[in-house]
């Protein structure tokens, strides 16, 4: 039974190692930006469509506000000449008018809080998305370097020559510390 699991182990382990080799790397992150363009694409055509419903909200909300002000402006006219009945019929038109503000005064918030949520998530998108060009541009510079016949191995040990810290680099700055413990 052991052996059998072994095997399957084994087995498992190749067929991974098998899909990894097919997978590359390069053209999946090139998919992925692909996909989050599409994806700010639509976000800014969301928010272009609410930027105008905003628009369209707040200029009905503007001649609602002036229809109101008309109506006292009538209704002041009809209570000075003792129109009782047309002054109730405008008064019906004022309520409705309020009422109808009221809701579109609403809409107008919640359009607003909408359009401020997808402007924050189009900014984050748009991190992303550069984070991800860099990060292709990063993978394609190892690419070309590996075509090159150069290794990450090489890359490692160039970094590594890099880091390492001379005798003289290492007395220069005894001195230093040195000379600032001795002077407090």
């Amino acid at each position: 039974m052991a052996l059998i699991n072994r095997i399957s182990r084994l087995f498992k382990a190749d067929f991974h190692a098998v899909l990894d080799q097919i997978e590359e790397p390069e053209a999946l992150l090139k998919q992925a930006i692909r996909d989050m363009e599409d994806n700010l694409a639509s976000t800014e055509q969301r928010i272009n469509l609410c930027a105008h419903d905003q628009d369209a909200l707040t200029l009905r909300k503007s001649e609602l506000e002036s229809s109101v002000a008309d109506f006292e402006a009538q209704l002041d006219l009809c209570f000075e000449s003792d129109k009782d009945e047309l002054a109730k019929t405008i008064i019906r038109k004022k309520l409705e008018a309020e009422r109808l503000l009221k809701r579109l005064n609403a809409k107008h918030l919640a359009n607003a809080r909408f359009l401020n949520e997808q402007r924050g998530l189009l900014e984050q998108n748009n991190a992303t998305l550069e984070s991800m060009r860099q990060k292709a541009e990063l993978f394609a510079q190892r690419s070309s370097a590996r075509s090159d016949g150069s290794s990450e191995f090489d890359d490692i040990s160039s970094m590594a020559r890099e880091m390492t810290v001379g005798d003289d680099e290492v007395e220069i700055a005894y001195l230093r510390e040195r000379n600032l413990r001795s002077a407090s």
